[in-house]
């Protein structure tokens, strides 16, 4: 008996899974394909010599958010694979078939179906741009074109695992303060709201004097108290309503970034974080055989900050009014002078991929470095704070205990 051999297709419309024989390969073939009517799907099977032996319609299942890291394991599959000698098509199939996100799994049989009807892979890519940017489907395109697709995707995957360690650790350091301060506004609110009016009611009932930080930690309760509620809801609101702002407006989006380079401890590292980014970039697009402008042109959106968007746009202005690349870096004021020196030797000696490889390695080092350190240097400073924050509070609370006591002895 034939073995049988999963099977499936994707268009638009609703999921149907079947059983049948292929015709041409007297196998028996099961799998999944999508189309608007049964009577629709049965007919592209009957097209593809494939005759229905049982057909049903696939139970909807909630669909999983495709991240860029599930680009990433895909990108480095596919360029292991293909790299053994397997087929690009079989690649797809055994990449698709092993995902464990559904939404993945439909992406990339989609994508295969439009490579196998002859399609280009970049321009199958280019169809999902909210995963597959404009960076990443021309360096596809100049693999295809140059018949070095095995070699472009290893880059890409290499470059790929770069960047998201290094905005892995950007986040990982601005998170872990954020989370603390989080924490310290909930425990002072539950303190405000919950713990000081009992301490007051008992205060009260004894008729205690209280003293002038006691008292003013009770009046401070008294108005969480009051309003404590609508203080949440505002501030939930106001967090909300400020990110979905942040969303929508470019303008807010450029001053957050502008102030991000500023901040005396983070902006340095983001700083780091994006000349790495830029490095990598500018690099593995240009060793691709990419033309300069276009390389720049991918780039400005790649650093993830729209100061440095920005300024690569205006060198991408420059480079093709016949400036040279050094030049209009240096004008931009942004990049280190070591990266610029790295630039200019690697185009006086024709090997500015390796110089900008070897910038982006050296900032990337660099920022693991730095987030290393911001890490310990953040963990007692915010402990301390927010030591001192609850101490002053637990002080006041037990301040007219101290003095009955000192009053009786």
């Amino acid at each position: 008996m034939n073995k049988p051999v999963a099977v499936k297709t994707r268009t638009s419309g609703t999921s149907y899974s079947f059983e049948g024989k292929n015709l041409k390969t007297e196998q028996i073939v099961r799998g999944e394909i999508i189309a608007k009517t049964e009577a629709e799907a049965r007919a592209k099977l009957t097209r593809r010599q494939i005759r229905v032996i049982s057909i049903s319609k696939v139970k909807k299942s909630r669909q999983k958010k495709i991240s860029q890291a599930d680009i990433t394991v895909f990108t480095r599959q596919l360029s292991t694979m293909m790299k053994s000698g397997l087929p690009m098509m079989q690649a797809f199939d055994i990449a698709a078939k092993g995902h464990a996100n559904p939404s993945m799994t439909s992406m990339l049989i989609n994508i295969r179906n439009e490579v196998e009807q002859g399609h280009a892979l970049a321009d199958s890519f280019a169809k999902y741009p909210k995963y597959f940017d404009r960076f990443y489907c021309n360096l596809v395109r100049a693999g295809e074109t140059g018949g070095v697709l095995e070699s472009i995707l290893d880059k890409l995957s290499i470059y790929k695992e770069k960047t998201q360690s290094i905005k892995k650790k950007v986040r990982g350091a601005l998170t872990y303060p954020i989370a603390v301060i989080v924490v310290a506004i909930v425990l002072v609110f539950v303190m405000m709201m919950y713990v000081l009016p009992s301490f007051g009611k008992v205060y009260q009932e004894m008729g205690v004097p209280l003293p002038g930080l006691t008292q003013m930690m009770m009046d401070i309760s008294d108005f969480f108290v009051a309003y404590g509620v609508y203080m949440i809801i505002l501030t939930i609101g106001g967090v909300i309503g400020f990110f979905k702002w942040l969303q929508k407006s470019e303008d807010l989006q450029k001053r957050i970034d502008y102030m991000l380079l500023k901040l005396p401890i983070f902006g340095p590292i983001i700083r780091k974080a994006a000349i790495a980014r830029w490095s990598r970039t500018t690099a593995t697009l240009f060793a691709a055989g990419v033309p300069m402008v276009e390389v720049l042109d991918s780039v400005s959106g790649a650093t993830g900050n729209i100061r440095y968007e920005e300024a690569t746009r205006d060198i991408r202005s420059k480079v093709n009014q016949g400036i040279s690349l050094t030049s209009s870096m240096q004008a931009t004021e942004l990049f280190p002078n070591m990266v610029i020196q790295m630039a200019m030797i690697g185009e006086e000696s024709g090997s500015l991929d390796d110089m900008l490889n070897k910038a982006a390695e050296f900032y990337e080092e660099d920022v693991d470095t730095a987030v290393s350190q911001l890490s310990s240097l953040m963990e007692p400073i915010i402990m301390v704070v927010l030591g001192l924050i609850v101490g002053v509070i637990l002080v006041a609370m037990y301040l007219p205990l101290f003095n009955i006591g000192n009053a009786v002895g």
